[in-house]
């Protein structure tokens, strides 16, 4: 039953509201109101033996009050919902849910999961079994068929994939298990994307034993993706996608980072009115850009907004080749002397070991430079000339110096930019009509346009172009008398570039000019990486091992355990659940698989044309809400007033005020009980007293101090949770949560270990503070003062980092014992496990921990101390980054190196540390069983 907004789920109660008249008639009758006689006694009681009383009418405001309380009770009972929403179609012999939960469904997954709650619901009330089905899950999981629970379990389990979907793998299966259950309807809950397959795919699923199709669609496909970032000479060039069509224009901002999440750069990025493509420039210093490691739009929360950035993205690399040997007594004279100390501040250089261009060429290919400079390299070997021009053509930069071997080899039109006359020519000199030629304007069409022409450089030698109608067009730079310095063209996807001089001064004083360097500079900010450098073709073979992943929201996590080591290919890499979008690789060097490529883009799905019957519902979240408790609460309001109603017109509240008072008051207690609880609870929770104590020392608990940095204090919760949980698998102590401390305030003597991470940019604590640290160590706690920075100089060094600085000003006011690194015959050692050492995220500081009162007496007892827990340790290894772990249990931090022995290593080390906290000398005295077993006999 439903009317407007509002509906009831048992409108037969209703009918309940015709009793009202019968209970106003009955609410009219009251008791009369006392009446109060002074003296005498017994004439009372004659009147009231005499008088027969007949019953009082009820004031009108009280009876209205009753009926209303009376009508709020039987609408309740009527279980009334606001804003009550469609049932939806989820009949038949069983409902198929097939849920997308790629990427694209990431921005709005709570919406699509409700949507899919609501129809799992409806199918529960029709007692229907539920097929359910994601689209970007392992091909092998279970599908079902569910009950209306375990179905939602599952629903709720599911999360976006940062992947695409794979509808033509999932609707096949999906459509083999209705082949049991025909007559069933299918719930389509799409991203909106579509795919390929998908018309195969929806005609698999739905042409046999569906009976209706719930078509569930976003209201518009408004998903903006980032499909390229490349660095070119003046910026990072961006170019973003949204889906075509849209008539409105839009802006977006883009975000550079690096790899510590730092914004570094910003660009904005335009949608013209109906183009579904937009392109921007983060214009910042080649040197800046080399520090990219990922670029994110703003705004959108998913992985197709993201793109990682590997070593092609940056630096480039360069490779040298020389025909002539260097000269070691007259360096200046080398070939490449100038180049290298030009290009060195800005580019990794690569020279071949072999003088052979049979053998170099091919050394310096699989070095996959961006570019490749010959100086004076005359004809290239024919069996390695063919993989040399595909280089070019697919994408490299090749650079030539001319000289006399240039010059005698004659022309290249796959290798050289423009046509040379054979022979040189000698500018000045006794037997020349002409002089050495300065350098004019830079043309405007090439890359050195914006250059000063350099006044100082002449040229006395050069090479000569063959004149030709684009001649012009190819020319970079010219001389006074309009010969070409330096001639360019694009050559499929590459570049060829020709010096028509040497690149040592010997032809002209160029090399050793300033403009030299920015020549060179600019030629290099024009070529593109090819890739990561690989030493042989095994290499090049080799999977990767992933790194960083992209989640399904835009963020970069740390592998999943789904995901495998990736082979780099050649073309484009397909995005899998085993190959999420991500960085594979290693610190040393990573390898960028990105969700979207240049050829990516938004189309959106078209709803199957089919001949079922097709109920379309857009995704939102279920707004109906239940009067019934609001309406019960307003009831009982009523009941409390009418009682006080009925206490006033009796005259409880004016013949005897104590007693009123008293009576009030239980109401209000009452009163509160009924619907104060739950604040009174809140309100004692913000106090601390015996009870709080009692509930901090039922478990035992590791602390850790907050610092106000929200990336440290974060990092340490995660650190002292991963350490609970090895904890509770590997020993019989099952700690409580892990509690962050104010050190200035909270009570500490609850925490037999406190983990305090020093920052140099958190506050420095006050007198009082480290007093109460003080004397917390003093009465038997211990603190582990962890610098994080591998300073293994120690709290004594002579110089040391801001962290250490910072630790040895808050020691400065402790009363610190005499410190010492953890000796081999330490208790620490083997108060649980065999430990040699105690990494953390790093490994090569020491532990440092109180020094024994007798370090020399090692034959005779061998866990030297023995009587006491250290009240102090200090560590640079970073405990809690070695130790945090996420929601899901995965590290957050890797390892320094990348040992998986060594974060095992630091968890154990958690272990003897809480040990030792908690047994003392205990396990001290575990060496003399044997001889206390003797003195008694046994």
């Amino acid at each position: 039953m439903s009317w407007l907004p509002l509906s009831f789920g048992a409108p037969m109660v209703l009918w309940g509201l015709l009793a009202l008249p019968v209970i106003w008639y009955l609410l009219r009758l009251t008791p009369p109101r006392p009446r109060t006689e002074v003296f005498p006694p017994l004439r009372i009681l004659a009147r009231v033996l005499r008088r027969e009383e007949t019953p009082h009418q009820s004031p009108w405001w009280l009876t209205l009050l009753r009926l209303l309380m009376a009508a709020l009770v039987v609408t309740a009972l009527a279980e009334p919902i606001f804003n009550p929403r469609e049932k939806l179609p989820a009949e038949g012999s069983a409902l198929a849910l097939v849920v997308d939960n790629d990427w694209a469904s990431a921005v709005d997954w709570g919406k699509r999961v409700a949507t899919a709650e609501r129809l799992i619901a409806d199918a529960g009330s029709n007692g229907v079994p539920v097929v359910i089905a994601f689209t970007a899950e392992k091909p092998n999981a279970e599908i079902g068929p569910f009950d209306a629970s375990a179905a939602l379990d599952r629903l709720r389990a599911a999360k976006p994939r940062p992947i695409p979907t794979d509808r033509p793998a999932v609707y096949a299966r999906v459509a083999a298990t209705l082949e049991r259950l025909p007559g069933a309807s299918v719930a389509v809950l799409a991203d909106g994307l579509a795919a390929t397959g998908d018309e195969a795919a929806f005609k698999t699923l739905l042409e046999k034993n569906a009976a209706r199709l719930v078509w569930v669609t976003s209201d518009r496909l408004s998903l903006t993706g980032l499909t390229g970032a490349d660095n070119q000479v003046d910026g990072f060039t961006l170019t973003a996608i949204r889906a075509p069509g849209d008539p409105a224009p839009a802006q977006v901002t883009a975000g550079a980072f690096d790899d510590k999440g730092r914004r570094i750069a910003d660009a904005t990025l335009t949608f013209a009115p109906g183009q579904a493509t937009a392109t921007g420039t983060m214009k910042v210093p080649f040197e800046l850009r080399n520090d990219f490691a990922s670029i994110a739009l703003d705004g959108e929360h998913q992985a197709g907004a993201v793109r990682v950035l590997d070593e092609s993205s940056k630096r480039r690399r360069v490779g040298l080749l020389s025909q002539a040997e260097a000269d070691q007594a007259q360096p200046l004279l080398s070939p490449l002397y100038y180049i290298r100390r030009a290009l060195q501040p800005f580019a990794d250089l690569v020279e071949p070991s072999s003088a052979d261009l049979a053998d170099a060429i091919p050394q310096l290919l699989d070095q996959k430079p961006a570019m490749i400079i010959m100086a004076d390299v005359g004809t290239i070997p024919a069996q390695v000339r063919q993989r040399l021009v595909d280089w070019v053509n697919n994408g490299g930069t090749l650079v030539r110096f001319a000289g006399s071997r240039l010059a005698a080899a004659g022309n290249d039109d796959d290798l050289l930019p423009v046509r040379l006359r054979s022979g040189e020519r000698a500018l000045g000199g006794a037997l020349s009509w002409t002089t050495p030629q300065p350098v004019t304007e830079f043309p405007k069409n090439g890359p050195f346009a914006d250059l000063a022409p350099p006044t100082e450089v002449t040229v006395s030698r050069q090479v000569l172009a063959e004149p030709t109608p684009d001649i012009v067009e190819r020319t970079w730079a010219t001389l006074a008398d309009g010969t070409p310095l330096v001639t360019g063209m694009k050559k499929d996807k590459g570049t060829l570039v020709l010096f028509h001089v040497t690149p040592e001064a010997t032809w002209s004083n160029l090399p050793i000019s300033g403009s030299f360097v920015e020549m060179l500079r600019r030629i290099v900010q024009l070529s593109r990486n090819q890739g990561a450098a690989v030493a042989n073709a095994e290499a090049a073979a080799a999977s990767l091992a992933p790194y960083r992943m992209i989640g399904a929201d835009g963020a970069l996590v740390p592998p999943t355990p789904d995901a495998r080591p990736l082979v780099p290919a050649a073309g484009p890499l397909p995005v899998t659940l085993e190959n999420p979008p991500g960085l594979y690789g290693s610190e040393t060097g990573v390898f960028a698989h990105n969700l979207l490529n240049a050829s990516s883009t938004f189309t959106p799905l078209a709803r199957p044309q089919v001949s079922l019957p097709v109920t379309a519902i857009p995704y939102a979240f279920d707004e109906s809400e239940n009067l019934k408790g609001p309406l019960v609460t307003l009831a009982l309001l009523l009941m409390v007033l009418d009682t006080l109603a009925v206490f006033w017109m009796g005259g409880l509240f004016s013949r005897r005020p104590r007693r009123a008072a008293a009576t009030a008051a239980a109401l209000l207690i009452v009163f509160g009980g009924l619907f104060g609880h739950a604040d009174f609870a809140r309100a004692d929770d913000s106090k601390p007293g015996d009870a709080q104590a009692i509930e901090d020392i039922s478990k035992t608990r590791i602390a850790y101090v907050i610092t106000g940095e929200p990336g440290v204090d974060s990092i340490s919760r995660a650190g002292l949770e991963g350490l609970t949980r090895f904890l509770i698998e590997k020993t019989a102590l099952e700690p409580g949560p892990p509690a962050g401390v104010d050190i200035s305030k909270d009570e500490l003597t609850f925490y037999p270990l406190i983990y305090w991470p020093i920052d140099a940019t958190a506050p420095m604590p006050s007198e009082a503070a480290i007093a109460r640290i003080d004397a917390y160590m003093q009465q038997g706690g211990t603190v582990l003062f962890d610098t994080r920075d591998q300073f293994s100089n120690g709290i004594g060094g002579g110089s040391a980092s801001p962290a250490t600085e910072r630790l040895r000003d808050i020691l400065g006011n402790l009363n610190v014992p005499p410190l010492e690194p953890v000796p081999s015959d330490h208790v620490l050692t083997k108060s649980f496990f065999i430990l040699p050492e105690f990494p953390g995220r790093f490994n090569g500081s020491p532990l440092w921990v109180e020094a024994s009162l007798d370090a020399s007496n090692t034959e005779n007892r061998p866990v030297r101390t023995g009587d006491g827990v250290s009240p102090i340790m200090i560590t640079g290894n970073d405990f809690a980054g070695a130790w945090a772990v996420d929601e899901n249990g995965d590290p957050m931090l890797p390892t320094v190196p990348p040992d998986p022995m060594q974060r095992v290593y630091a968890l154990r080390a958690g272990v003897n540390i809480m040990m030792y906290m908690l047994t003392g000398n205990y396990k001290s005295d575990q060496v003399h069983v044997p001889v206390l077993l003797e003195r008694l006999g046994q």
